[in-house]
């Protein structure tokens, strides 16, 4: 049994956290963002065994199970029901990882579309979504992302919660438009959404932020509104600090990914090669420029 899917990243330009709710599918965030043509690509093997293994791979390097991993696996397949199977996860991750992009989200979506193809589950897309969706919650790796990648495109997120429960509005965006990254290195997302400071600066950060966007729902106004936000919230590092202030010299509109040491922005195609120019003179050799489109189909199986 096997199957590969793909689900895209995506950037959270501006949000606010909805937890309050007790059942993980009613969890999230609302907020904006956009889905990248990069993502992660994810294929699962399911052999018969005589004894229970899970082999997971990152990047062709076996790595250990994650949390995340894991309890996507036993959604499908429970402890009891696994000691007959050999399963075999290998993700391929475009996007910097722990760096704003949404990989962890990607991956427990992607894991999860392919688990229901090769298993023959016959769940639908929004179910298969909501078992992402739930881990991620579960595991305090993302709020609002799975529901963004499940759609792709240019998005709001005006109800939380997950796929089917939760409610996104598409922005319509031209294909003149590429999105281009400095991604410096990651911040741990699982550390901010449990610092109760840090989620009372991003609830008032937010405020109001979705209705302005929603006048003028144009990439340009989400850029200066997760600007805005951004600047609002501060938890830029020295160097995001120092960039954006020398791209803000040259007349480009950009932010900080949400939650990562990203630097981010939506822009003409025509102009990005200027702004990729200054990326890479600002960037260290360890740090990742990306200039990719929009993915425009959202998460599904290859």
């Amino acid at each position: 049994m096997e199957a590969i899917a793909f689900s895209p990243s995506h950037i959270t330009g501006f949000f606010e956290i909805i937890d309050e709710q007790s059942e993980p599918l009613l969890k999230g965030s609302k907020g904006a963002g956009i889905c990248l043509s990069k993502g992660v690509k994810t294929c699962v093997k399911i052999e018969k065994s005589s004894s229970p293994k899970l082999n997971v791979s990152l990047n062709g390097k076996v790595v250990e199970s994650t949390q995340l991993t894991k309890y996507v696996i036993n959604s499908f397949l429970p402890k009891n029901c696994r000691r007959n199977y050999f399963i075999s996860v290998d993700y391929d991750v475009q996007v910097p990882i722990g760096s704003g992009f949404g990989s962890s989200g990607a991956c427990a979506l992607s894991l999860s579309l392919a688990l229901n193809e090769a298993l023959g589950m016959g769940l639908s897309k929004v179910e298969a979504a909501s078992i992402a969706h739930k881990a991620e919650i579960k595991c305090k790796t993302g709020l609002g992302t799975v529901i963004a990648e499940a759609y792709g495109g240019f998005e709001v997120r005006v109800k939380a919660g997950a796929p089917g429960i939760g409610e996104i509005k598409q922005i319509p965006i031209e294909n003149d438009y590429s999105i281009i990254c400095l991604s410096l290195g990651p911040i741990s997302t699982k550390a901010m959404l449990s610092n109760n400071s840090i989620r009372n600066r991003v609830n008032e950060a937010s405020k109001g932020l979705i209705d302005r966007f929603m006048a003028k729902p144009s990439p340009e106004n989400f850029m200066i509104l997760s600007r805005e936000f951004s600047d609002s919230l501060n938890i830029y590092t020295g160097r995001i600090k120092k960039i954006l202030n020398k791209v803000d010299d040259y007349g480009f509109k950009c932010s900080m990914a949400m939650i990562g040491e990203t630097i981010f922005s939506i822009t003409k195609t025509k102009e990005a090669e200027e702004l990729v120019k200054i990326f890479f003179e600002n960037a260290r050799a360890s740090d990742q420029v990306i200039f990719c489109s929009v993915d425009r189909e959202g998460a599904r199986v290859l």
